[in-house]
């Protein structure tokens, strides 16, 4: 199964997941493909991502039983600790005062 979230994406991204998978909620698109055709719809994600951000989140073997990939500017980014993915999470401006 593959999980893609996005948020602030032109509609005609959004219109084209919409192709390739069932979209669940507002942004939110869940799918069952290969690798080879999950790998096709993001390269479609981050030519159509605009100002936007997304995240996509499949099934694998790893110690955790998914992975995932981010795209664009977000509070929330990826880290490996000792190989395990985990998620940072940056203050919001208001909070450090930009």
């Amino acid at each position: 199964m593959t999980v893609i979230v996005v948020e602030n994406v032109p509609p005609r991204l959004r219109g084209r997941l919409a192709v390739w998978m069932l979209e669940i909620r507002a942004g939110v698109y869940v799918g069952s493909f290969s690798v080879k055709v999950r790998e096709m719809v993001w390269k479609n994600v981050e030519v159509g991502i605009g100002e936007g951000n997304a995240v996509m989140v499949w099934r694998a073997q790893t110690e955790s039983g998914f992975d995932f990939l981010t795209l664009g500017a977000n509070r929330r980014h990826p880290v490996d600790f000792d190989g395990t993915p985990l998620v940072s999470f940056f203050p919001s401006p208001e909070i450090i005062g930009l």
